[in-house]
């Protein structure tokens, strides 16, 4: 059985980010995750909706650097570039489906701190990050079964795509993964209390419930007639809708889709792409009525995000009083996710912040 100092499960930005910071520093770690690929919940998708390093965000699109300083300090720190999202025009806001569209004016000065992107898609960010330490230090296709507790050490047991399972052990355990995901699919010996695992359960996992639809187009037309791409709709299948064109000039609308996880899956989503390119029509044109590429992503499908309780949808994420683990684990296991952050839970920020944490708390206690 392998033995690593610090074992971290989850390669999206939480995972990556907490390893940069472990090599840095000078430690032994490895990285096992669960899907095919890096990137968690980010992933981008060229224009015809395939997975691919550049392109549009599928998951994560934007940071808001005025209010989310680490988010802002580790991009500058890597070097990426960055752009607006694209806000110039009127919004459009579709209440009831017997109404007409109404277009409006928004005040000049913004009402929050301005949204940014990533040049090339959240995607870079990810490959930034994993380019600040050995690739051999990664293990994909390795999901974590079990964690068993072993004389202050952790005995974590993994299984690959093909059923076999290996065993890696640890003195401490970052899990850079959502709660939710922790109280599905993983066994704990010995048993965490009861009030701990509820916990889990209750959190919601971000993008979990939801989807994202696109439809790529040959310009961005809207902007043209002075639209800024945004609109809000209470009226189809979409309910929140934003210019997605990319810094290179592929356009695109994206729209988040109203409808829960559990009625998506009985529509179907060429029923859903179909209504929503009709809706795009209704709201922008006739020219939204012909895009040369539409695609759905529902993060719902994806078990490595999503669980049962996610299916109905779920509220923000609030803060607790609750401890996330009882005292006979605390000690040996970090949780590193977005979900705990205590300031940024759910956003990419909060992936940067708690990990951050987790890593620093690590080495005021072990590094001497």
């Amino acid at each position: 059985m392998e033995y690593f100092p610090v074992v971290i499960i989850g390669a999206g930005v939480a995972g990556l980010n907490a390893a940069r910071l472990l090599h840095r520093a000078g430690v032994e770690f490895r990285i096992f995750e669960a899907r095919d690929r890096l990137g968690g919940r980010v992933l981008s998708a060229s224009s015809k909706g395939e997975p691919a390093e550049r392109g549009f965000d599928l998951g994560a699109s934007w940071f808001w650097p005025r209010t989310q300083s680490p988010m802002r300090d580790l991009v500058a720190e890597l070097g990426l570039k960055t752009f607006p999202q694209y806000s110039e025009g009127d919004v459009i806001f579709h209440r009831l489906s017997r109404e007409l569209p109404r277009r409006f004016t928004l005040a000049p000065e913004q009402p929050e701190p301005e949204a940014l992107r990533l040049v090339g898609g959240n995607y870079a960010l990810i490959s930034a990050l994993a380019a600040t330490f050995p690739s051999s230090f990664i293990q994909c296709n390795s999901q974590l079964a079990h964690i068993e507790l072993n004389n202050q050490r952790v005995i974590t047991t993994l299984s690959k795509n093909d059923g076999s399972e290996f065993q890696v052990a640890t003195s401490h355990l970052m899990l850079a993964m959502p709660p939710r995901l922790i109280e599905a699919n993983v066994r704990f010996s010995p048993s965490p209390d009861p009030r701990t695992v509820a916990r889990w359960r209750k959190t919601p996992t971000w993008m979990a419930p939801h989807a994202k639809f696109f439809a790529v187009y040959e310009r961005p037309f809207w902007r043209e007639a002075g639209l800024s791409g945004s609109a809000q709709s209470m009226a189809g299948p979409l309910m929140e809708i934003h210019d997605a064109t990319t810094v290179g000039g592929e356009a695109a609308l994206m729209g988040f889709v109203a409808m829960p996880a559990i009625q998506r899956k009985k529509v179907g989503h060429h029923a859903i792409m179909a209504a929503a390119t009709e809706q795009l029509k209704r709201l922008f044109g006739n020219e939204a009525s012909t895009p040369i590429q539409v695609f759905i992503k529902d993060w719902a499908d994806d078990p490595f995000t999503s669980t049962h309780e996610d299916e109905t949808g779920s509220g923000p994420i609030e803060p607790d009083c609750d401890a996330w683990f009882d005292s006979e684990w605390r000690h040996v296991i970090s949780l590193a996710g977005s979900e705990f952050s205590s300031s940024e839970a759910g956003f990419l920020a909060g992936a940067v912040t708690s990990s951050t944490r987790a890593v620093m708390a690590w080495l005021a206690n072990h590094k001497s």
